[in-house]
């Protein structure tokens, strides 16, 4: 596991000076996005100027708090699917272990782990946050465990090439009593601890997939056409689009049985997303598709469509 701790120096402007964190542990705080946010771009801006070498300040530099972090899940380990337009809150949970003085319900302490894509610090990267901060149990004098979300908005935070892998870090503040307004703050006095690499997730379109098979009933042994749709969620038009050249499965189940059969044939979308395939009508039944999924679309079933076979 890695772990990058950095902050901007004081000599050079400390972007942490903008924070006011009161009660920023508790959860249900309505400035926690914005303190996270707040956190987040001075860690960015220090990024590669000022690593900590030693636990305790020097020179008016923060100094490395003694926290590490452990056992990070986000969503139970399973990719986090979003659509078009509805909010998505997925869960994150996670353990700390600590130095004794470092006090994880002060008023001024802000920690939380959040999910990010790309190299972290560059400006092009998109990180998703929850909306109120996690709540801490202390397990011992040393330790936590740590609950929290992920909250995501995919008419504001998402584009389609955000699909894919995230990353999760993890980071924690302790102001210990320092009015980060205070032009002559005492610098040395704040901790601040940063830890990358803690887990992966995947963030997936939404996808839907239908099926008509027809005509309705027919004779044994004629024959059937089955067509259908297979799409996702397009992040950048906010509407769902037809996912293309896709393998998609053509399976059956007997009207006396609940188990689909293995695929009768694969079938590939075509440039809009579209399925058609022929098949011989043999006894009554459902007819339909199933799409395996790929790493950024999850997969789907279509509800079986009843042909009656006279």
């Amino acid at each position: 596991m890695r772990i990058r701790v950095t902050v901007a120096a004081v000599s050079g402007a400390l972007a942490l000076s903008a924070l006011a964190v009161p009660g920023a542990h508790a959860a249900g705080s309505a400035d926690h996005r914005a303190d996270v946010a707040k956190v987040r771009e001075a860690a960015r801006a220090a990024s590669g100027k000022t690593p900590f070498t030693g636990s305790t300040g020097s020179d008016g530099d923060p100094y490395l708090l003694d926290l590490t972090f452990s056992n990070v899940k986000v969503n139970s380990g399973k990719p986090i699917v979003v659509g078009t337009t509805h909010r998505v809150s997925v869960p994150v949970t996670y353990n700390v272990r600590h130095a004794a003085s470092v006090d994880v319900t002060a008023d001024d302490f802000l920690m939380d782990v959040e999910i990010y894509r790309g190299a972290y610090g560059d400006e092009s990267d998109n990180f998703l946050f929850g909306d109120d901060a996690p709540v801490y149990t202390e397990t011992s004098s040393t330790a936590a465990t740590c609950k929290g979300t992920i909250d995501i908005d995919p008419q504001d935070q998402l584009l389609n090439e955000d699909a894919g892998t995230w990353k999760a870090i993890g980071f924690a503040l302790a102001l210990n009593g320092v009015d980060m307004s205070d032009p002559d703050a005492d610098w040395s006095k704040v901790g601040y601890a940063q830890q990358d690499a803690l887990a992966t997730t995947k963030l997936q379109r939404f996808s839907r997939l239908t099926v008509n098979a027809s005509p309705e009933p027919v004779k044994k042994g004629k024959t059937i056409t089955v067509t259908g749709l297979l799409s996702r969620a397009n992040w950048d038009t906010g509407k769902y689009a037809g996912y293309t050249v896709q393998p998609v499965g053509l399976q059956f189940r007997k009207k006396s049985s609940s188990t689909y059969t293995s695929t009768l044939k694969t079938v590939k979308s075509d440039s809009k997303g579209n399925l058609k395939t022929t098949t011989t009508a043999t006894v009554d039944g459902y007819f339909r598709y199933n799409f395996a999924g790929t790493s950024t679309t999850p997969a789907v079933k279509a509800t079986g469509d009843y042909v009656d076979v006279q």
